[in-house]
C-alpha cells in the first residue's frame, strides 16, 4: 500500500437511527462510521451500524492495527461496537480514543459499561483483541502514528461532542459532527476545523425551514455548513448524518441544492470512497 494514500471511506451516514427499505437504497442506512486510511494505517472514527460491515472488512483484510475514535457516545454512533468482529479476534491490536467525557468517565468506562448485561448478553471479558483505552482532552493534539495529526475540537451537541481534523503528508480531512449552529452566528470552531481543508464532512441533519422545529436537537444544516466552507476555503464538502427518515428522493433533491451553492459538495453514501 502506499504510504502516500490519504483515502475516506463511508460505512454508516445515517442519524439517529438505522434505517432500511427500498426508499433508503442509493444512500444507505447505516448509522455513522467513517474510514480513514493514512499510508498503512487504519483509522475508524464512530461505531454506529457501519461498523458491522467495517470490521467484516478489515478481518478479510488481515489487519491486524487499528484506532477508533469516538465522537460522543449516543446510541447511534456506538450501537455498532459489539457487532464490530475485530474486538472477538486475538490478533488484533486496538486502541480506543474518547474525549467527549473528560473529567466525567474514562474511555474503558464507557466501553464496559455500553457492552455489559442487561444492554448486551456479555461483558467486555468476552473480547480475544488487545484493546487499550486512550483517554483525551478537547484541543489536545493526537499523533496516533508517526505523520498522522489529528486535532480535536469540542462542539455544540449535548453532552458534548468531539470534532477531529485529520492531516497527512500536507492534506486534511475534518470531520464536524454533531453540531448546532446558532442563526446568525458563524461557529469559530467549525470555522478553524474547515480552514482550508480538502474535504468537510458536517452534520447536516436538517435544513433551515426545519432547524426551529428542532432546535436544542443539537445538529446543523446544509445551508449552514455550505457557507462556513465557502469562508473557509473548505475544498470538498459532504453533507452527512442524513436524518433517518430522508429519502433517496429527497436526498437527491437536498444534493442539488447544496451543489447549486456549493458545486464541489455531495451527500455521503454508505461504501462510497475518496482519495485526497
Amino acid at each position: 500500500m502506499s504510504k502516500d494514500l490519504f483515502q475516506v471511506k463511508f460505512w454508516g451516514v445515517r442519524g439517529s437511527i438505522p434505517v432500511s427499505g427500498p426508499e433508503f437504497d442509493r444512500y444507505g442506512g447505516n448509522t455513522s462510521c467513517i474510514e480513514i486510511r493514512c499510508g498503512e494505517h487504519r483509522m475508524i472514527f464512530d461505531a454506529g451500524s457501519g461498523a458491522r460491515e467495517a470490521g467484516l472488512c478489515m478481518l478479510n483484510d488481515q489487519v491486524r492495527d487499528v484506532d477508533l475514535f469516538f465522537t460522543h457516545c449516543h446510541y447511534d454512533h456506538i450501537i455498532g461496537l459489539p457487532f464490530f468482529k475485530a474486538i472477538y479476534y486475538p490478533a488484533i491490536d486496538l486502541r480506543i480514543w474518547s474525549g467527549h467525557l473528560d473529567g466525567k468517565m474514562t474511555t474503558r468506562e464507557m466501553i464496559e459499561q455500553f457492552i455489559s448485561p442487561p444492554w448486551f448478553p456479555v461483558k467486555t471479558d468476552i473480547c480475544q483483541a488487545t484493546m487499550s483505552f486512550r483517554d483525551f482532552h478537547a484541543g489536545q493534539v493526537l499523533e496516533p502514528h508517526p505523520g498522522v495529526r489529528i486535532k480535536t475540537f469540542m462542539l455544540n451537541h449535548p453532552g458534548g461532542a468531539i470534532g477531529y481534523r485529520i492531516e497527512y503528508q500536507g492534506r486534511s480531512i475534518a470531520l464536524i459532527y454533531d453540531i448546532e449552529h446558532t442563526p446568525g452566528h458563524h461557529d469559530p470552531v467549525a470555522l478553524e476545523m474547515m480552514r482550508d481543508v480538502d474535504l468537510a464532512v458536517y452534520d447536516c441533519t436538517y435544513n433551515e425551514d426545519e432547524m426551529q422545529r428542532f432546535k436544542g436537537f443539537g445538529h446543523s444544516t446544509w445551508e449552514h455548513g455550505i457557507e462556513l466552507a465557502k469562508m473557509a476555503g473548505t475544498k470538498q464538502f459532504a453533507l452527512f448524518h442524513h436524518a433517518p427518515s430522508r429519502t433517496d428522493a429527497q436526498l437527491e433533491a437536498m444534493e442539488k441544492q447544496a451543489q447549486a451553492a456549493f458545486p464541489a459538495s455531495f451527500a455521503a453514501r454508505d461504501n462510497q470512497v475518496l482519495e485526497l
